[in-house]
């Protein structure tokens, strides 16, 4: 497996709560984290207001600051997908004179 950013695994995480919630297996699974990986990204993400979680269900819930972080991440996405399409024949920097 290739190397995936933080926010590539935020993404997914988000992603897979986006439905209705998740559980902590479904997001592990989902995300393509161990356990221990994925308590600590659980952690991060509901101290920064993504996730909250239902102690009475076992689920975890996408926020407003969540569906946020997902848009924007798609956008840049796409951007630079266009971007690297469009210039993948063309050099990466101009040649110095």
């Amino acid at each position: 497996m290739k190397y995936r950013s933080r926010s590539e695994i935020i993404a997914l995480m988000l992603q897979t709560t986006a439905n209705g919630g998740a559980t902590k297996t479904r997001i592990m699974y989902g995300a393509y984290l161990s356990y221990a990986q994925v308590n600590e990204y659980l952690q991060f993400l509901q101290a920064k207001q993504m996730l909250r979680h239902d102690e009475l269900e076992q689920t975890y819930h996408m926020t407003e600051r969540g569906m946020q972080f997902l848009r924007a991440y798609d956008q840049i996405s796409d951007l630079v997908s266009i971007s690297n399409r469009r210039t993948s024949d063309a050099p990466l920097l101009a040649p110095q004179r």
